[in-house]
């Protein structure tokens, strides 16, 4: 009796082991797959703080909410694609008209949330939307083709925006701002960074919006109606005390027309206006040209609000065969910015190049 019941469950143990009659075997503990097909949305709501996502290739259609910390969605890059539904929207990010959005509450910032590897496209309004947030971080996203902004942020600190491309969204590219919809004091950003990042066909490839102490470099930015836009206004604390180095803004010279905030844009390297303390250094910038009010290489333009520009620092730089000129101060009532040590040739007013760039054409690549 005792050896046919031993030989009962060796049957069962191999019966089990080999997989026969027995469930799937389930993901572990903190991670979820979709597959196409499937909800991401879905896994999002069934995950917990900390676990990851992962989405196979394909596509995958409507938006998805993220509203809780450390939560990390992976996909296959430009194979993982997320795009409207073309039903009505199921979820409070999707009836905004957004692809992605990443939101906090009011006082309580939502921590560490992770996009990686990950393709969002055509929305109505921006492709990534993150609100109240906290060290959230883009990584190798692909946002094109939204009818507002690429990758947006606002009320948030410490993001960090890492080699995505931003491509074909009809405002801005990259857009950080303090509040969208209210005037206020510009937000510390805490050392946000947006790096390594290729940017272009937008309207305009990043705007920085009343907001302070984030770095700007290493990235591709052209084709675009302008490049970059510092923008600063009368409220405290003020715009800037942010750095914009190692960047390549070149060609930025499609015409975009007047909206109800801007006037005609078009080759346009680095704009500052109502901004103190920005220091613009070491960024190639080159055959930006228009014919708009902003137009040229790198220009300090004065605010619709009367902001001044002030102790802005416009450094070592190379700029070249910008139109109307490689560097312009138009805020001629701004005080204390400093032009210092730049490669250039045309200025306004003139002598803002050094006198070996202006005199020696050689020197230009002309």
């Amino acid at each position: 009796m005792a050896l046919r019941q031993m030989k009962y469950l060796s049957c069962v143990a191999a019966m089990l082991v080999g997989g026969l009659g027995a469930a799937a075997p389930s993901e572990p503990q903190g991670r979820h797959v979709v597959h196409p097909g499937e909800s991401i949305q879905r896994a999002v709501n069934q995950a917990r703080p900390g676990d990851t996502v992962f989405i196979r290739p394909g596509r995958y259609r409507g938006s998805v909410l993220i509203t809780k910390p450390r939560l990390r969605l992976i996909g296959a890059g430009r194979r993982t694609v997320i795009e409207p539904s073309g039903k009505r929207a199921g979820n409070a990010c999707g009836r905004s008209g957004n692809g992605i959005c990443i939101l906090g509450g009011q006082g309580r910032p939502l921590r560490d949330v992770t996009l990686h590897g990950l393709t969002v496209q055509g929305f109505k309004k921006s492709g990534i939307w993150a609100s109240r947030t906290d060290r959230l971080a883009v990584h190798d996203v692909t946002s094109r083709n939204n009818g507002l902004w690429g990758i947006a942020q606002e009320r948030s600190t410490r993001a960090a925006f890492r080699e995505n491309t931003v491509t074909g969204n009809r405002e801005s590219g990259i857009f950080l701002a303090n509040v969208v919809k209210e005037e206020g004091g510009a937000t510390d950003n805490r050392g946000a960074t947006i790096l390594g990042n290729r940017i272009f066909r937008n309207r305009i490839g990043i705007t920085l919006r009343r907001v302070r102490n984030l770095t700007v470099a290493h990235n591709d930015i052209g084709g675009n109606c302008g490049g970059i836009f510092i923008v600063g206004d009368e409220s405290r604390p003020r715009a800037g005390a942010l750095t914009v180095r190692d960047n390549s803004i070149v060609k930025n010279n499609r015409r975009c027309a007047a909206n109800g905030r801007l006037p005609v844009i078009q080759g346009v390297g680095v704009v500052l206006t109502g901004t103190e303390r920005a220091l613009v250094r070491h960024n190639l910038i080159r055959e930006n040209r228009g014919t708009s009010p902003f137009s040229g290489g790198v220009v300090l333009f004065p605010s619709f609000v009367k902001s001044l520009n002030e102790r802005n620092v416009i450094s070592d730089n190379i700029m070249l065969r910008n139109k109307p000129a490689d560097l312009a101060n138009r805020d001629r009532a701004g005080q204390y910015n400093r032009f210092l040590r730049n490669v250039c040739r045309t200025s306004q007013p003139a002598k803002l190049c050094p006198r070996t760039h202006r005199a020696h054409p050689s020197s230009t690549g002309e």
